[in-house]
Order: structure tokens, then C-alpha cells, then sequence
């Protein structure tokens, strides 16, 4: 496929590999924050074919993964209300929280509906007028400015009985928090690709300069990961720390200047609690004032109590990059896809997910 089958080409893989082989001076510690760059690293095999002493150590990338229990059974309260449909993406559907999850509530009578797009969520309230639909929102700075279009088109077409429930979180302040752990000790960083699409890869600057690390942008195809791995390989041997684009016909240096205004013309910083980094700084959004009839937490007197991780859950230390699955005794015993215990297990963008649906033992 035009486009595509470039970034698969085995010849050009094969040269990348010895092309980091000649190049890497030292072994070499990445982490890829982007959940997507972990199924995708897993799916094409990179692992298996790049040298043993480079290390790829999973992140915080999986928005579902770090939704905070606090806020999983925030959304389970809101789909048992009376007169409440909640629309989700499917992500969500069977994460566990401490009072069971979205699908076995549906089960129990509760009315959870799967959409593909925010829009989808304002159409089922045009749709049920006599219901309140409440959109679970998760997902970062890809998804939150289709999200604040969502509301501003319910906000100009008057429909009353749409709200959005925010559990939106911004990645900067995410990845300040993780590296200011000395224990993690990374060369480099594959940074988002589809989140450097709104935000820019000028967005991760202070990161390299704060932390000496290098940040790669880039892409998901093999192609994409072994030239961002190369271009951290250089960057190491010839010690510098800096920011890079490799995923140019997706990213530009300063973003999307549209999405980003559309997404601070209707949410807004605040603390947020993240799973397995605890409280950040003005790393959530939150529904502006102005929208307030819109922001389902204040609608429905929605009231987040934090509640403890399953007994024997590592999910918190995976998503820091302490620990990987095989280091947790619930993996492929309590904790399945069929029946997980945690969200790493059950989001598509899940490392334990990848681990699992690809054999890694």
C-alpha cells in the first residue's frame, strides 16, 4: 500500500538495524510513552530483532491505563443513575473498578452504549431526549479538541440533556512528573506521535533541556521506531539532549494551533490524579464555567473518592516503567483479558495487553 508498505520495507529495517549497531556506544535505556508505540513495537517484533543491551521500557502512554480508580468508579456511579445513558468508547467498556465494571453494569440494566466519535454521543441525546447522555471522556490532547467541539456544537444547537463527564489529561506535566524520578534513568524518549500532532514537538523542549534527555517524535510503522531509536543512539554518542522530529508528514514543530485554542476555549488546567504517578499539577482538563451545564461531574454531584489498587495489582509500577508485566504474580493467572484485575490488562493500548497477545514470557 502507497504510503505504507515504505515504512515496512525489510531492506530499509535491516539497514536501520545495523545502521544502530555501528552507531550505539553504550547500552541504551528508551521508553516509548505513547501506547500505541508499545502495540506497535510489539506487533512488527522490534524487540526481538534490535541489539540485547537496548532496553525499551513501556510508559505512561495509555490514556485509559492511567484514568485513576477514583474517576473508573465515578463512571460506573453515573451509569447506574435513573435517566442517565452514558456513551463511552470501547476502551472502557470492561476496565474494572471497585464496584465492577461498565460491562456488567450494561448487564444489570444499565444503559452504556459503545460510539466511535464525541458526535455520536451528542446525536444518541437528540435521539433520547427524555435521557441525560453523558459522555465518558478519556483520552489525551488527540482527543480533547474533538471533545470541546462536541460541547461547543451541543452549546450552539441548545441541546440540554448532553454532558461530557472529563477525565482528559495533557502529557507534558505527565512526563515532567515521571522523569523527575532519579530511579527511572533514561537515554531517551519516543514521544506520541498522534498527540505531537495537536501539541508540536516544540512541546517537549523543556523536557530535554530540564531532564538531558533525548525526545524523539515519531511515527508507528517499523520504519518510524528504528529511525527514532537511531536518532537516540547518535544523540547519546555524541551527548547531546535534544528534540527531534521523525514523523514530519504527520508533525510540525508548533502543532495545531486551531485544535489547541478549539481545547482551551472550553476546558482548563487543573490538578489531576493519574495512576501510578499520583496528583499532577494543572495536568487535567476541566469544563469551563461558561459550559458548566455541560460538565456532568457538577450535573450529576459527582463526588471522586480515591480508592486502593486490587491487592497484588502492579499496574501503577508498569505505567511508571519500574516494573514490566512478568513481574506481577496476578499476570496470566488472576489477571486475564477475559477476567482483568487491572486496566493495563484490558486497554488495547495496554502493556500488559501487548505482553499477553504476544507471548512475552
Amino acid at each position: 500500500m502507497k504510503y505504507l508498505s515504505e515504512y515496512r520495507d525489510k531492506k530499509l529495517i535491516a539497514s536501520l538495524i545495523d545502521e544502530v549497531r555501528r552507531v550505539k556506544t553504550a547500552p541504551l535505556r528508551i521508553m516509548e510513552v505513547c501506547g500505541t508505540h508499545t502495540m506497535a513495537i510489539f506487533r512488527h517484533g522490534l524487540r526481538s530483532i534490535l541489539p540485547g543491551d537496548i532496553e525499551l521500557i513501556s510508559g505512561p502512554g495509555c490514556p485509559v491505563c492511567v484514568t485513576s480508580s477514583a474517576h473508573i468508579d465515578g463512571f460506573l456511579h453515573v451509569a447506574l443513575l435513573d435517566g442517565v445513558r452514558v456513551a463511552i468508547f470501547g476502551d472502557l467498556f470492561r476496565i474494572p473498578g471497585s464496584q465492577g465494571s461498565l460491562a456488567q453494569a450494561q448487564a444489570g440494566g444499565a444503559r452504556v452504549e459503545v460510539v466511535y466519535s464525541p458526535m455520536d454521543a451528542l446525536t444518541l441525546a437528540r435521539k433520547h431526549p427524555e435521557e441525560l447522555v453523558v459522555f465518558l471522556a478519556v483520552g489525551f490532547e488527540t482527543t480533547i479538541p474533538l471533545v470541546a467541539a462536541t460541547i461547543l456544537e451541543a452549546y450552539r444547537q441548545n441541546v440540554n440533556n448532553f454532558a461530557v463527564f472529563s477525565s482528559h489529561k495533557i502529557m507534558p506535566p505527565a512526563l515532567h512528573a515521571l522523569l523527575g524520578d532519579p530511579e527511572l534513568c533514561l537515554d531517551g524518549l519516543l514521544c506520541p506521535g498522534h498527540v505531537s500532532t495537536i501539541i508540536g514537538a516544540a512541546a517537549y523542549e523543556p523536557i530535554a533541556r530540564d531532564f538531558g534527555i533525548s525526545c524523539i517524535v515519531t511515527g508507528f510503522e517499523p520504519v518510524d521506531v528504528l529511525q527514532a531509536i537511531l536518532m537516540i543512539a547518535r544523540q547519546v554518542a555524541e551527548k547531546r539532549n535534544d528534540v527531534e522530529n521523525a514523523y514530519g508528514r504527520a508533525v510540525n514543530w508548533q502543532g495545531n494551533g486551531r485544535a489547541m485554542a478549539l481545547m482551551h476555549q472550553v476546558f482548563e488546567p487543573v490538578d489531576c490524579q493519574w495512576r501510578g504517578l499520583g496528583v499532577i499539577e494543572q495536568s487535567g482538563m476541566a469544563i469551563r464555567q461558561e459550559f458548566a451545564r455541560f460538565d456532568a461531574e457538577k450535573r450529576c454531584d459527582i463526588k471522586l473518592t480515591e480508592t486502593p489498587e486490587p491487592k497484588g495489582c502492579l499496574c501503577g509500577d508498569i505505567l511508571k516503567g519500574k516494573k514490566t508485566p512478568i513481574d506481577c504474580p496476578l499476570f496470566k493467572g488472576r489477571c486475564t483479558p477475559l477476567n482483568p484485575v487491572g486496566p493495563c490488562m484490558v486497554s488495547s493500548e495496554g502493556t500488559c495487553a501487548a505482553f499477553y497477545k504476544y507471548g512475552v514470557v
